[in-house]
């Protein structure tokens, strides 16, 4: 934050200053009392088991300066401002309201089922072409999160862009009214979190709500492939832009094809017709890179500036990274995982052509509700019609995968969900040089650190 004294806050949070300096500045906003940047507001939040009222001692002790309470009504302490609230968690996101009204730089949000990150991170390597951008540092796309991610935006940034998730019904609507985006961007609508939201039209009706905060004036842009996006459009006053590969889409991919994982395509953008390649792997990627020339077309870049900076993103951990250790090539893609995005890591293990074997490493996909037995089941059915050469699961969803991929999987092993140490064994054991593996589960299954473990025995020679 810039400019901001504890006063402001204050009043941007609807609270009462109990002690301290109104006017003293504060830069920074956390919710950790173990890590502070400098001149922070500690910001206490009441969870389920924890209240982090009892850390503020010890976030002072950190470096923090300032601090919201909904536990004290007086204090006396001159070193620091102590700031009554209500709930500390609206108060936070009041003030995330706050800072938004105070910033100028247009701010692109993205939401979706699938791809929000990799998609936030094309989308700013577009614009990169022509403007500083800010964009969602990790994960911080939630109720929380994104009011302090828009508390780091600074005068120095140009353009804005923002992860916006949603596990539960209305909380969209609750972020999309803190971020208040010029351009609002829904990548597609699976089944990711139907165990909150009971089907795929509420997730289509959630998503849409990306608008509850989307300017007057503002854009939305839309998967024109998608079964349920292609037939919407943006509420009164705002621009509807479709992307995709079909000619729905005025910004539109032609001519795709793969080569040796990579996407490489033709990219129609208002009329003209670029060439783009990418580094990052997968067919599904060419939707994340039309968005984003669209975005960047859209905020006056020229599309052959925004496919050159596009050209230069190479992905980022746990997302589809690629190493090739002791003659095998690994591709970890264990940040999290859909029946989606299963299926385009699979199609990025089988598009390896020159590998000897195909290996798949799958874990459980969580939040899929009563039905994700048969969403792990259809994973299989397609390895039917598509035959990895060893097939190892991890966790009870996952063996679904493996009963009913049958013969489609080739030699297959099976282990408990917390028996990562055995699935590391068995591919000590089994992989070989010329072995291409993917490795893909949800976050929970923990399969980063059995992918961690497989690069460090490869650099070992095994």
């Amino acid at each position: 934050m810039e400019h901001v004294t504890a006063g402001d806050l204050a009043s941007a949070a609807g609270g009462r200053l109990l002690c301290g300096d109104p006017q003293l500045p504060i830069v920074h906003i956390s919710i950790d009392s173990r890590t502070m940047k400098g001149q922070d507001l500690f910001v206490p939040l009441i969870g389920e088991k924890v209240d982090a009222h009892r850390f503020i001692a010890q976030a002072f002790e950190a470096g923090a300066v300032a601090v919201l309470t909904s536990e004290h009504d007086e204090m006396e302490d001159p070193a620091h401002p102590w700031i009554r609230v209500e709930d500390t968690k609206k108060a936070l996101q009041d003030i995330g309201r706050y800072y938004r009204s105070r910033l100028s730089l247009p701010l692109i949000g993205i939401t979706g089922s699938v791809g929000k990150t990799t998609t936030r991170e094309m989308v700013a390597a577009a614009l990169s072409a022509k403007y500083r951008v800010y964009k969602t540092p990790g994960n911080s796309n939630s109720q929380v999160g994104v009011p302090i991610t828009l508390s780091e935006i600074t005068g120095k940034d140009e353009i804005g862009v923002l992860e916006l998730g949603m596990s539960m019904p209305g909380e969209l609507t609750v972020i999309a009214g803190i971020a208040q985006v010029d351009m609002a961007v829904i990548t597609n609508v699976g089944v990711t979190h139907i165990e909150q939201l009971g089907s795929q039209e509420n997730i289509f009706r959630e998503k849409m709500t990306i608008q509850d905060g989307l300017k007057d004036g503002g854009i939305l842009f839309l998967n024109g492939d998608d079964p349920m996006l292609k037939t919407a459009s943006a509420k009164a006053g705002c621009r509807t832009v479709f992307y995709g590969t079909g000619e729905n889409s005025s910004y539109r991919a032609e001519d795709i094809r793969i080569e040796d994982g990579f996407p490489v395509f033709t990219a129609v953008c208002a009329g003209r017709r670029v060439p783009v390649s990418l580094r990052v792997m997968g067919r599904h990627n060419v939707l994340n890179a039309m968005v984003a020339l669209a975005v960047a077309c859209e905020n006056g870049i020229s599309p052959e500036a925004a496919a050159a900076a596009l050209g230069t993103f190479a992905g980022f951990k746990n997302r589809q990274q690629i190493y090739e250790k002791g003659g095998v090539t690994v591709i970890d893609d264990t940040y999290n995982a859909s029946p989606v995005s299963m299926l385009a890591g699979l199609e990025v293990l089988l598009s390896r052509q020159q590998a000897k074997r195909h290996i798949a490493v799958l874990a459980d996909m969580k939040e899929l509700g009563p039905q994700a037995p048969e969403y792990h089941r259809q994973i299989g059915t397609w390895l039917l019609d598509h035959p990895v050469d060893i097939l190892f699961t991890l966790g009870d969803l996952a063996k679904e995968i493996e009963t009913a991929a049958g013969a489609g999987a080739g030699v297959r092993l099976h282990f408990d969900a917390d028996d990562r140490a055995g699935l590391l064994k068995a591919l000590e054991e089994n992989v070989q040089p010329g072995d291409c593996v993917l490795l893909k589960g949800s976050n929970s299954m923990k399969l980063g650190e059995v992918a961690e473990g497989l690069l460090k025995l490869l650099s070992q020679n095994m």
